[in-house]
C-alpha cells in the first residue's frame, strides 16, 4: 500500500528547490552563462510542475477514499499554495533572468 501522506512532502521538497534554484543563481558572483540558466530555470519550472502534480495526485487520493471532510477543510489552503508557488517562481525566475541579461 502507498503512503500518500508522501506527496505533500515530496510537494513540498520540489517548491522549495523550484524557489532555491533561482534564488542560487541570483545568489552567484560571476554572472552564469547562459546554458547554465537556461539550465537552472527549466529545473525550477519543472519542480514547480511535479510540486503541483503531486498535489493533484494527493487530491485525487482523498476523493478516490471519499474524504471530502478533508477536501473541504484543505483546497482553499491547497489553492492557494498553488498560486503563491506558481507567482513566486516565475518572479524568481524573471528577476534571474534580468539579472543575467543585465537589464535593470
Amino acid at each position: 500500500m502507498i503512503d500518500y501522506g508522501w506527496l505533500n512532502i515530496g510537494s513540498l521538497v520540489l517548491g522549495l528547490i523550484a524557489w532555491v534554484l533561482p534564488i542560487v543563481t541570483l545568489a552567484r558572483e560571476d554572472k552564469l552563462k547562459y546554458k547554465k540558466w537556461v539550465v537552472m530555470s527549466i529545473s525550477s519550472f519543472s519542480a514547480c510542475g511535479f510540486s503541483l502534480c503531486f498535489q493533484i495526485f494527493y487530491t485525487n487520493h482523498k476523493v478516490v477514499v471519499e474524504d471530502f471532510g478533508a477536501l473541504t477543510d484543505t483546497m482553499y489552503a491547497v489553492a492557494l499554495a498553488s498560486a503563491v508557488l506558481i507567482i513566486v517562481t516565475i518572479v524568481l525566475n524573471v528577476v534571474a533572468l534580468n539579472r543575467l541579461s543585465g537589464v535593470k
